[in-house]
């Protein structure tokens, strides 16, 4: 799904991203692999502190929480995508960010819980699936 031969510039936008959302360092050494896993943790960390923020009342903090977890899903996991290589999976993919980034507009939009956890058990199960495939087990065997 990434882009091997134009790697580093599918590295470089969701580096950028990251970097744009405020996300924990140590980007620029991470391998695409690992960039990707670490979007994943930042969506998952947004959504989590949204719907804290959303039980306490917060609008103004649920609201950047939730535009954190949308600009990492659109700017980060989305934008890396290879479309053409991906071909069918990559659309897949694309289409489900998408679904994702509707339930946290209507989530924010709504104040609804259920649609917070419903975008966060998605991004998990492709998060689950996405360490699994990790290179550095193939590499080594595992």
């Amino acid at each position: 799904m990434m882009n091997n031969t134009g790697g580093y510039s599918a590295f470089a936008r969701g580096a950028g991203a990251y970097a744009r959302v405020g996300v924990e360092s140590g980007v620029m050494s991470a391998s695409p692999h690992q960039l990707i896993t670490l979007l994943f943790d930042g969506a998952q960390s947004a959504i989590r502190t949204a719907r804290l923020h959303l039980q306490d009342g917060r609008a103004a903090e649920k609201g950047a929480a939730i535009s954190k977890a949308l600009d990492i899903v659109n700017n980060g996991l989305k934008a890396a995508l290879d479309q053409e290589r991906g071909g069918e999976l990559a659309e897949r993919l694309a289409a489900l960010y998408d679904y994702v980034a509707r339930l946290l507009l209507a989530a924010n939009l709504h104040n609804d819980d259920e649609r917070l956890q419903q975008a966060a058990e998605l991004l998990e199960n492709i998060g689950s699936a996405w360490r699994e495939i990790d290179p550095r087990h193939s590499a080594e065997g595992v």
